[in-house]
């Protein structure tokens, strides 16, 4: 990945759908808002990558609540760029939030955790490597 193709640090980079039956709600959306689906191996089950109808640029992820994701609540979840998943994190508890779901791999060096705010709100922090 080039430096121009990273996400900014403090910028939202992705958002995904998890949920137990992703291929049911991969079919909503299809028929809802018209993305197409292509199916991303996760090692014995498919998530997906969506894709707007017009130009074809992926928009984002509808994933089983299983794998790399077991334990993520179902929910649509922004993923906000930083720099260092690790210390992150830490700075999470620090400051009365609640790591959700630790720091793990996301694929060769990208890393991401599911946090929760002090007020409750839930969101991953990632950082691409």
């Amino acid at each position: 990945m080039s430096e121009q193709e990273k996400p900014e640090i403090g910028s939202i980079g992705w958002v995904d759908l998890t949920v137990p039956d992703a291929g049911a709600v991969r079919d909503f959306y299809r028929e809802v808002v018209g993305w197409t689906a292509t199916g991303l191996d996760m090692g014995g089950y498919e998530d997906f990558c969506m894709s707007a109808p017009g130009s074809g640029r992926t928009v984002a992820g509808v994933c089983h609540a299983r794998g790399v994701n077991a334990g993520v609540p179902a929910q649509w979840l922004v993923y906000i760029t930083v720099e260092d998943v690790d210390r992150s994190a830490a700075r999470v508890v620090e400051l009365g939030g609640e790591v959700v779901l630790a720091p793990r791999s996301a694929g060769g060096q990208a890393r991401f955790c599911v946090i929760r705010d002090p007020a409750g709100a839930v969101c991953a922090l990632h950082s691409p490597g």
